[in-house]
């Protein structure tokens, strides 16, 4: 892949509307997010995902420390290491 000369270039891109469904706490913390950054929710999936495609960590050790509390205040306790092993409530 090639590298970007310029950070501030404007990329035009097709975004499309999906119907993904997600953990209720976790959905709770990520809109928190989006809204403390001042940014939609799917702005910041994008560039969690764009980070993590990339190794590369999405959040600043501030970031993370709101992260915290949202996860606190919202009682999402689930962890990485829980991704796989999640099943819905029927």
């Amino acid at each position: 892949m090639s590298e970007r000369k310029e950070t501030n270039d404007v990329l035009e891109i097709e975004r499309v509307q999906t119907g993904v469904r997600i953990e209720k706490r976790l959905l709770k913390v990520l809109k928190a997010i989006a809204e403390l950054k001042d940014m939609s929710l799917g702005d910041l999936l994008e560039g969690i995902v764009l980070h993590a495609f990339e190794g590369k960590p999405p959040f600043s050790a501030k970031t993370l420390e709101d992260i915290d509390q949202f996860r606190k205040l919202y009682g999402m306790t689930l962890r990485a290491s829980d991704s796989h092993h999640l099943k819905e409530r029927k």
